[in-house]
């Protein structure tokens, strides 16, 4: 299951948010793939590619993360076309195009002259560097540092090096800040992740995860039996007995769900969250995708401990 799979509207379900979600980021390897030459002016040691027709103009992105970074740098204006999940920001131009079943004929006809993905799924890497369309593969982050390389890559790939440096220091500086605002608990907080209402949720090891753990929080997910690959089903009970100081609900835009709702859930009402008012609702895009605006959610998870830590 690949995160890229749903980084549409959560963090990691079935690929490109197909029908039931474990929705984090899967790890996957940090490994970017460059198919042949990507342009023309990419390479020259990372400096910006001098403004011509070297750079591509008809790019297509198969990634809503990905889509995302390419609009960061600066290179908004050579995306010829996104895939159907790629809904940020609102002026890209979205198509029927899928990133989890790709169609190499209707890339094809599109005339790109690079693709960006996140997972070869179905060969589509093949199918376009046989006819010499250059792909560069930016797979599902598994560490920060892994969603400044991407977003150093897509720059070099797109003669935007020096705007994809600024972005990446950008949100360098603004994750720190917020870190830095945060006074770390007497007491280490735990919190509950949820990415559906069926209680998948992710562990210390996931993307999100980690984003957590720069404040220290603890996740009640970490003890589960059956940790399927980082995203573990836990259950009602699980939950309950645990009791988290903090519940972040990265399943608002899919799955309507609600401080409100978790709190009718048989038993919910007595656990700490609740009552404290620390449950927390997401923005499912944000919390699914390893962009520039996962800056966003780190100012929001620091917000959430400050408010908690001051209730203890």
């Amino acid at each position: 299951m690949s995160p890229a799979a749903c980084e549409g509207s959560r963090f990691s379900r079935q690929p490109e948010d197909s029908v039931r979600p474990i929705r984090s980021l899967v790890p996957l390897p940090a490994v970017f793939l460059l198919v042949s030459a990507l342009v023309a002016g990419c390479g020259g040691g990372g400096q910006e590619a001098s403004p011509s027709a070297a750079r591509p103009q008809r790019i297509i992105s198969l990634s809503p993360s990905a889509t995302e970074m390419l609009y960061a740098i600066g290179a908004g204006a050579q995306v010829k076309a996104v895939d159907e999940l790629s809904n940020y920001p609102k002026n890209a131009p979205r198509t029927k195009l899928s990133g989890f079943k790709p169609n190499a004929e209707a890339i094809i006809d599109q005339n790109p002259d690079l693709v960006v993905l996140s997972d070869d799924m179905n060969g589509i890497v093949k199918s376009l560097t046989k006819v010499k369309i250059p792909v560069v593969q930016t797979p599902a982050a598994t560490k920060l540092s892994d969603s400044y390389a991407e977003i150093a890559r897509l720059g070099q790939a797109t003669g935007h090096s020096a705007q994809a440096a600024k972005v990446v220091a950008g949100m360098k500086k603004g994750i720190a800040d917020a870190v830095a605002k945060v006074r770390k608990p007497a007491k280490p907080l735990t919190y509950y992740h949820e990415l559906d209402p069926s209680f998948h949720s992710a562990t210390s090891q996931t993307f999100i995860g980690q984003v957590y753990g720069l404040f220290g929080l603890r996740n009640i997910a970490d003890k589960a039996k059956e940790k399927a690959g980082g995203y573990p089903e836990l259950s009602a009970e699980y939950v309950a007995e645990a009791d988290p100081d903090l519940v972040f609900l990265a399943d608002t835009k899919c799955c309507g769900q609600t401080a409100a709702k978790l709190g009718e859930r048989p038993g919910f009402e007595k656990l700490t969250a609740v009552r404290k008012g620390a449950v927390v609702p997401l923005d499912d895009d944000i919390a699914s995708r390893w962009g520039p605006r996962i800056v966003d959610l780190v100012r929001q998870v620091g917000a959430a401990v400050t408010k908690a830590e001051r209730a203890q």
